[in-house]
């Protein structure tokens, strides 16, 4: 089968494609041809050796297509379904194996394209919100990288779950057409603006009662000038590479709170509370309430151009790469 390997780690001169054998299955497992897959920036940061991990490997966290074959052991499962997953084993090929835990059959009248574009960021903006922030009707909510895969999914889901104001920052005054057209109610760019200021005057002095926080940073730092008493920071990621300072005095007398997500551990230790968020999304999906935003598309053989778009945070919503 083709696949597009991380050969050393660095840029995207060390993605390449190439034949390989098609992986076994364990009875556990089930064996899916793919379909498409997405980039996402974690795949970036596997490539670049700060995922740990030995090379060579295949990167990707999530793919589309049908079981091809499934192991002794699985039972809620059948050849021929349509399913997304999350592979064990990188998902930039034509082939990937799968956990029965991590499979999840779609709706027929779910598209592949969307499928593939859906898995982290629904399920990860699902479970951001809902059970992690735990979002009440009318909440406010603050969403950095509005622009990005995450960003514009969870703007549409902040808005599905009943928040009232949704404010969206982004790097560059490109991409706050993006995030506008996703829903937000305001956009800031923050590289231009202080985001914090804004976002208390555009709440008259209140601050958010949410932040989703990708970027870590400075970004982190400033997001505590604007989050209101009882408000919940979710930091869940790092684009900035850098590391964000909070100081405790800031948090118990305002009784608000940081939270910590990573859906890659959720995967890991706890990939049961998935199948529930699956339930949760998909209607939304299907009912056309929630659109993932697909920007870019690419062929698997030209994932180093889709890394590269990414890497200079130059892509408006999802990256889709077509394996067949």
């Amino acid at each position: 089968m083709k696949a597009v390997l991380v050969t050393q780690f660095g840029g995207t001169e060390f993605l390449q494609y190439e034949d390989v054998e098609i992986p076994t299955i364990e009875m556990d497992e089930v064996l899916i041809r793919v379909v498409k897959t997405s980039v996402n920036f974690a795949d970036i940061k596997s490539r670049y050796g700060k995922k740990g991990g030995k090379i060579p490997f295949i990167p990707g966290l999530d793919a589309a297509g049908y079981i091809e074959k499934i192991g002794s052991q699985v039972t809620s499962l059948k050849e021929g379904q349509r399913v997304i997953a999350f592979p064990k084993n990188g998902s930039y090929a034509q082939y990937v194996v799968a956990s029965e835990k991590l499979v999840f059959p779609i709706p027929d009248e779910l598209d592949f394209q969307t499928a593939a574009a859906c898995p982290v960021v629904s399920f990860l903006s699902h479970r951001l919100l809902q059970n992690v922030a735990r979002i009440q009707e009318g909440e406010s909510v603050l969403v950095h990288a509005a622009a990005g895969g995450v960003g514009t999914t969870a703007i549409q889901l902040a808005k599905i779950m009943g928040a009232g104001k949704v404010i969206g920052t982004v790097g560059s005054k490109e991409k706050m057409k993006t995030a506008k057209e996703s829903g937000a109610d305001y956009v800031i760019c923050y590289e231009e603006e202080n985001f914090a200021e804004q976002v208390n005057e555009i709440t008259n002095g209140n601050g958010v009662d949410i932040i989703l926080d990708s970027v870590s940073g400075s970004v982190t730092e400033n997001s505590l000038n604007c989050l209101a008493p009882y408000g919940r920071l979710v930091h869940f990621g790092n684009s900035s590479g850098a590391d964000g300072n909070i100081k405790t005095v800031d948090l118990h007398s305002s009784c608000r709170a940081v939270l910590g997500f990573s859906l890659g551990t959720t995967r890991k230790l706890r990939p049961e509370l998935l199948k529930e968020t699956a339930q949760q999304v998909f209607p939304y999906l299907v009912n056309k309430q929630l659109e993932i935003k697909i920007g870019h598309e690419y062929s698997l053989c030209d994932a180093a151009k889709a890394h590269d778009l990414m890497e200079k945070r130059l892509n408006k919503g999802k990256i889709v790469l077509n394996v067949q």
